[in-house]
C-alpha cells in the first residue's frame, strides 16, 4: 500500500472515521512528534469494534464490565493501526488529537500540543504483528517526508509513571532509524 497524505490532512487509503475528540493545534504549533501507543478494548482481545467506539463517543458501558470504567473518556488519536496492518485515522494531521494528556518531551509539557499519534491493537503483554510494523514505518516515513517530523516516542516515554505502553515488546530497532535519518 502507497500512502499518500490529502490537503485536508488525511491519510489515503486509510479507513476514515472521524473523531468528535480533537481541536486546534495552538496557534503556530506543528505537529514534530510521534507518539506510539498500544489499545485494545476489551482488554488483551483483537479485532472488535471497541477502539472505534472508544474515539467516537459510542462505547456501550453495558457491552463489557471494562467499558463501565472509561466509556465517560473523551479521548482520540490520529491513527489506529490494527493487528492485520489495516490503517484506521481519526483525526486529521491538521488538527490536535486528544492521546497523551499529562505529558512531556524534551522539556516541553502537553505532548497533544505538537504531536501526532497512533495506536497500535496490542497490549503490553505481547509482540505486535509484522504487518503493524510495516504500516508504521510506511506511516512514519510519510509523516516525516510531509510533516517534517522529527521524534518518535512511547507514550511511556511521554508520560513516564503513569503510562507503560507500547510496552516492552515493541521493537524499538524497527522504528527509531527511520528518524536517525
Amino acid at each position: 500500500m502507497s500512502l499518500t497524505l490529502n490537503a485536508a490532512g488525511w491519510v489515503e487509503p486509510a479507513r476514515h472515521i472521524a473523531s468528535p475528540n480533537c481541536d486546534d493545534y495552538p496557534d503556530g504549533a506543528r505537529p514534530t512528534l510521534l507518539v506510539v501507543h498500544n489499545i485494545s478494548l476489551p482488554p488483551n482481545q483483537y479485532g472488535g469494534p471497541g477502539v472505534e467506539e472508544l474515539f467516537t463517543n459510542t462505547l456501550d458501558p453495558a457491552e463489557h464490565p471494562y467499558y463501565a470504567g472509561i466509556a465517560h473518556l473523551r479521548v482520540s488519536a490520529h491513527f489506529f493501526i490494527r493487528r492485520d496492518g489495516e490503517l484506521v485515522q481519526f483525526v486529521p494531521v491538521t488538527r490536535r488529537a486528544w492521546h497523551a494528556g499529562a505529558s512531556s518531551f524534551g522539556g516541553r509539557e502537553r505532548c497533544n500540543d505538537f504531536s501526532l499519534g497512533v495506536e497500535l491493537e496490542g497490549s503490553d503483554f505481547e509482540p505486535f504483528s509484522d504487518a503493524q510494523y510495516e504500516r508504521l514505518a510506511e506511516l512514519a516515513a510519510l509523516l516525516r517526508r510531509e510533516l517534517g517530523l522529527t521524534d518518535v516516542a512511547g507514550h511511556s516515554d511521554v508520560a513516564p509513571g503513569r503510562k507503560t505502553d507500547p510496552g516492552p515488546f515493541f521493537d524499538w530497532r524497527r522504528i527509531r532509524p527511520l528518524f536517525e535519518a
